[in-house]
C-alpha cells in the first residue's frame, strides 16, 4: 500500500514522486517506457544536444571570423545523433538515480486505474500487479499528432522522434507547423543542408510569440536559404511519387511543395486514453482532464498535471503544477501555479524566450503602455561574439511602470529569461531594472538598456 501513486515519470512524474517522497510519503512510479519520458528522451533534451552540434558545426565552418584557419569541416550525422541519444541516456540514468536515492519505487509497465485506489500495471511480459494509494496521479503526458491526410508512416511523412533519429538526411524537408518543435527542426536540417520549406497556417512563424519576435525570426532563417510560408494551409499530401506533394492554399492562392520528406510538427495529443478515466467518470474535455487550482480531478483522489491538463504543455510548468499538487496533499496550502507568468523558450539560432503578454495582447486588454527596445547590433558583447541578430523588448505598463511583458530573440537569451519571470513575480518596475547596475560587456544588460529606452533614457552602446 503507498500513499501516492503516479502514472508517468516525466517531468510531472518524476519532480511528483521526489517531492512526494522529500515530504514523507510512500510513493511508486508507473512507467512503461523510459524514466524521464518523452522530455529526458525524445523532446527537449536530445533536441539541445542536436542543436548544440549544429552550432559547433556553424562556429568551426566559419572559423575565419574568428581569427583562425582550419580544414573541410564536415557533419558526421551518425555521430552527432549518437551524441544525441548519449545526452539523453544520460539524464535518463540521472532521472533513475534520483529516484532510487529518494526512495520512490518504479513499477514498470502501463498502467490503468481499475477504481479509486488501486492501479493495475500491466508489464511487457504480460503480468499484471495490482498496486493501492490513497492518492494516484496522472502524469502520462502527450504523444505526436498528425494532419487527419497526412498520417506519419515514419518514412515519407514523420514525427519528431524520427526526425530525432535519422539515419541519412534527405535532399528536401517540408516542416507543416512553425512553433518550437518545427522551429527548431527546421534550422536543425537546414543548419546540415536540406533544403526546408516551414510552412505555417496563421500568419507568422512561431505565432505564439511577438510579432517583432516572429519577423526577426523569418528574417533569420531566410538568411540561411530556408522557404518559409506563412498563411498557407495544407490541403492534401501525396507521397505516392518519389517526393511528396503538399498542396498549401496561401493568400497568393494554391501552391504546390515538393520535398522529399514531410515532418508533421502541428502539436500533441495527451495520453488520456485506456487509462480507466471514462469508467471512473473523471471529467474530460477535448480529449484534456480537467481538474482545479491544486490538480484535482472531479473524482476523489484522483489527480492529473502536464500535458494531460489544458495548461500549457510545457515541461517547466508539469514540474510546477507536481510541486503545487503534491505540496497541497500534504497540507502545505501552497501558492496555485501561475499561468500567467512562465517562460517560452525556443532553441533556434537565434534564441527565442518570452514572458507575460505580447504587444497585441496589451493592445486588445486596452491597457495603456511603452515600449522599450535594444538591438543587439548595438551590443558590445553580442558584437565580440558575432552574434548581433535580435534584440530585448520590454512592455512596460505605463500607469504603474511594471512589465506586462518581455520578448527577446539573440544568442542565449533562453539563459536570460529568468530574471525578468522573477521581475514579474515581484512587481519590479522598469525604473527598478535601470536602478540595477548590469554587467558589461553581456547580453543581458540589454534587458536594462530596454528598460531605459521604455523611459527615454538609452545612453549606453
Amino acid at each position: 500500500m503507498y500513499d501516492i501513486i503516479i502514472i508517468g515519470s516525466g517531468p510531472g512524474g518524476y519532480v511528483a514522486g521526489i517531492r512526494a517522497a522529500q515530504l514523507g510519503f510512500k510513493c511508486a512510479i508507473v512507467e512503461k517506457a523510459e524514466l524521464g519520458g518523452v522530455c529526458l528522451n525524445w523532446g527537449c533534451i536530445p533536441t539541445k544536444a542536436l542543436l548544440k552540434s549544429v552550432q559547433a558545426l556553424h562556429y568551426a565552418s566559419n572559423s575565419a571570423d574568428y581569427g583562425f584557419e582550419t580544414g573541410d569541416v564536415r557533419p558526421n550525422l551518425e555521430a552527432i545523433v549518437s551524441r544525441s541519444r548519449a545526452v539523453a541516456d544520460s539524464m535518463s540514468r540521472g532521472v533513475d538515480f534520483l529516484l532510487r536515492k529518494n526512495k520512490v519505487e518504479v513499477v514498470k509497465g502501463t498502467g490503468k486505474i481499475l477504481e479509486k485506489g488501486k492501479v493495475e500495471v500491466l508489464s511487457d511480459d504480460g503480468e499484471k500487479r495490482l498496486i493501492e494509494a490513497g492518492h494516484i496521479i496522472i502524469a502520462t503526458g502527450s504523444r505526436p499528432n498528425s494532419l487527419p491526410f497526412a498520417p506519419v508512416d515514419g518514412k515519407k511523412i514523420i514525427s519528431y522522434r524520427h526526425a530525432l533519429v535519422p539515419e541519412s538526411l534527405p535532399s528536401s524537408m517540408a516542416i507543416i507547423g512553425s512553433g518550437a518543435i518545427g522551429s527548431e527542426f527546421a534550422f536543425f536540417y537546414r543548419s546540415l543542408g536540406v533544403d526546408v520549406y516551414l510552412i505555417e497556417y496563421l500568419d507568422s512563424i512561431v505565432p505564439l510569440e511577438d510579432d517583432d519576435v516572429s519577423a526577426q525570426l523569418g528574417r533569420s532563417f531566410r538568411k540561411m536559404g530556408m522557404k518559409v510560408f506563412t498563411s498557407a494551409n495544407v490541403k492534401s499530401v501525396d507521397t505516392s511519387g518519389d517526393l511528396c506533394k503538399i498542396v498549401t492554399e496561401t493568400k497568393k492562392g494554391e501552391q504546390i511543395i515538393e520535398a522529399e520528406v514531410v515532418l508533421s510538427a502541428v502539436g500533441v495529443l495527451p495520453n488520456t486514453e485506456n487509462l480507466g478515466l471514462e469508467e471512473l467518470g473523471v471529467e474530460i474535455e477535448m480529449k484534456r482532464i480537467k481538474v482545479d487550482e491544486y490538480y484535482r480531478t472531479n473524482v476523489e483522489g484522483i489527480y492529473a498535471i502536464g500535458d494531460v491538463i489544458p495548461s500549457p504543455a510545457l515541461a517547466h510548468i508539469a514540474s510546477a503544477e507536481a510541486i503545487c499538487c503534491i505540496e497541497n496533499i500534504a497540507g502545505l496550502h501552497p501558492k496555485p501555479v501561475n499561468y500567467e507568468n512562465f517562460p517560452g523558450c525556443t532553441y533556434t539560432s537565434p534564441e527565442i524566450a518570452s514572458v507575460g503578454l505580447t504587444e497585441r495582447a496589451v493592445k486588445d486588454l486596452g491597457i495603456e503602455y511603452r515600449v522599450g527596445k535594444f538591438p543587439f547590433t548595438a551590443s558590445g558583447k553580442a558584437t565580440a561574439a558575432g552574434e548581433r541578430d535580435g534584440f530585448v523588448k520590454l512592455i512596460v505598463d505605463s500607469g504603474n511602470d511594471q512589465i506586462l511583458g518581455a520578448h527577446m530573440v539573440g544568442a542565449n537569451v533562453t539563459e536570460m529569461v529568468s530574471g525578468l519571470v522573477l521581475a514579474r513575480n515581484l512587481g519590479v518596475k522598469a525604473k527598478d531594472i535601470i536602478a540595477s547596475i548590469h554587467p558589461h560587456p553581456t547580453m543581458s544588460e540589454a534587458i536594462m538598456e530596454a528598460a531605459a529606452a521604455a523611459h527615454s533614457e538609452a545612453i549606453h552602446i
